[in-house]
């Protein structure tokens, strides 16, 4: 398991709520994304893949199936804390740094809590 902390909610993420979309990136984050990203800080180490099919997301008392995860995502989590999460069916060809989960609700989201990423 690994967990990060809201320290951000940028001004704009709530516009991607009807496209069912949330952006998440590290602290070092560029101003021009800031505003519509949820700006977190991992707490301890970053598991090489936190994030597998399978796997779940958990916002509070949220939880998340993971339907889908891209290529990139991973490797974007763990270097940049950057994925796109769509609640939504995957679409027929899954862009790289995006994850997949159900249920297709947008989670409740306040700066200072916990985000998890279990296996």
């Amino acid at each position: 398991m690994s967990k990060t902390i809201i320290r951000e909610i940028g001004a704009l993420v709530s516009s991607f709520k009807e496209e069912n979309l949330l952006i998440l990136f590290g602290l070092h984050a560029p101003p021009e994304l800031r505003e519509i990203s949820v700006i977190h800080e991992f707490a301890g180490e970053v598991p090489d893949e936190p994030l597998i099919e399978g796997g779940k997301i958990i916002w509070n008392d949220q939880e998340y199936s993971i339907t889908a995860v891209g290529s990139a995502a991973n490797k974007n989590l763990k270097e940049l804390g950057h994925i796109s999460i769509y609640f939504s069916e995957p679409n027929e060809h899954v862009l790289p740094g995006a994850v997949f989960v159900e249920p297709f609700a947008f989670p409740s989201l306040e700066v200072g809590k916990e985000i998890r990423f279990e296996k």
